[in-house]
């Protein structure tokens, strides 16, 4: 059988057929944010084991290009060069892979406001770049928190894009129901509420030794206050996305916030426990040994990392759901929803 006839057979049995260079681009997008996430992870890594310094040059690494620094260095050497060194090149293969993601957008895509997203994705990217660089160069604090707060927000990006390149994304139809337009404002306010959790967060993981007792013990409260309201409203949202009539993911999306944000709430309590001590008040309940605290000691330094990128899972979970909410439902009943929730929020 010849070639053009086989094309016309196929066509024949599958009209509806997507282009392979929209399945090129979503794999693309896909590839983006499974970079991302593992990026955070290394970056919080980077944080707890207080590596940020363990190269002081950038863009080089030690004088070497970074792409050529000898690569027996880099595995064999201090623990502290291994970790930054591989953060910086994830980094880097993060930003190519999002010009290429660019260039596909640009090629492929009928949307032009996704056109726009990719720019933005590659200028979000090269920023991120700038900040962790300057926060090398500078040697300054409070550059390493914006950079570690930026970094989920891009994470978020990623998830989005990848949302928003899917078929189903394309092929989704509304679905007249009332708790959908609900959904979409409440997961939306949730999600920033985790974002501000996340920044409290990063103050006390970038929190200076020389700050009062008082001081961390104010932002300490506030992460717990904070958590404790999240905690709540997720589960809110997530049970809104599970009894929900709409398509399977919104319900799959609503069983991922409740997997993640009880994950979260355990690894919370793990970090508790590794960094201060079992609480006065449950010291009942264990051995003596189990109240040691081995300062930066293996379990600390992951139990905190997993910690904080498990939030950025969540933050983009609850992202998700408000899109998906949004997507489903009809544009007039999501602007009264939306509307609605604003004025009640402005009145307390």
């Amino acid at each position: 059988m010849s070639k053009s006839k086989r094309h016309r057979r196929n066509a024949q049995r599958s009209p509806n057929a997507e282009p392979a260079s929209a399945r090129w681009t979503r794999w693309v997008a896909w590839l983006l944010c499974a970079i991302t996430f593992p990026l955070l992870w290394l970056g919080g890594l980077v944080t707890t084991t207080k590596s940020g310094m363990a190269v002081p040059d950038w863009p080089g690494t030690y004088g070497y290009n970074l792409f050529l620094y000898p690569w027996t260095t880099w595995l064999f050497g201090p623990w502290d060069l291994f970790v930054e060194h591989g953060h910086r090149l994830l980094a880097s293969l993060s930003g190519l892979v999002t010009i290429v993601l660019l260039v596909m957008l640009y090629k492929y895509e009928s949307r032009p406001w996704m056109k726009t997203v990719g720019v933005v994705a590659l200028v979000a990217v090269i920023a991120q770049g700038v900040l962790g660089g300057l926060r090398v160069v500078l040697d300054e604090r409070l550059l390493a928190m914006v950079h570690g707060s930026v970094g989920p927000l891009f994470f978020v990006l990623t998830v989005a894009m990848v949302v928003w390149t899917s078929r189903s994304w394309l092929t989704a139809r509304k679905v007249d129901q009332q708790g959908l337009a609900r959904l979409a404002p409440l997961a939306a306010a949730t999600g920033i509420l985790v974002y501000v959790q996340m920044v409290v967060g990063a103050m006390l993981r970038h929190m200076p030794v020389t700050v009062s007792p008082y001081s961390f013990e104010s932002v300490v409260k506030v992460h717990l206050v904070l958590a404790t309201v999240v905690l709540m409203l997720t589960l809110v949202v997530a049970r809104m996305c599970v009894a929900s009539a709409a398509p399977t993911g919104v319900r799959c999306t609503g069983w991922s916030i409740i997997a993640v944000v009880l994950l979260q709430i355990s690894l919370g309590v793990a970090t508790w426990i590794s960094k201060y001590g079992v609480p006065v008040w449950a010291r009942g309940m264990y051995s003596p040994s189990s109240q040691s605290v081995l300062a930066d000691g293996w379990w600390q330094a992951h139990i905190v990392t997993a910690h904080q990128a498990v939030g950025s899972a969540l933050l983009a979970s609850l992202v998700v759901a408000t899109m998906l909410a949004w997507r489903y439902a009809p544009a007039s009943i999501v602007n009264t929803e939306t509307e609605s929730f604003s004025k009640g929020v402005a009145t307390g």
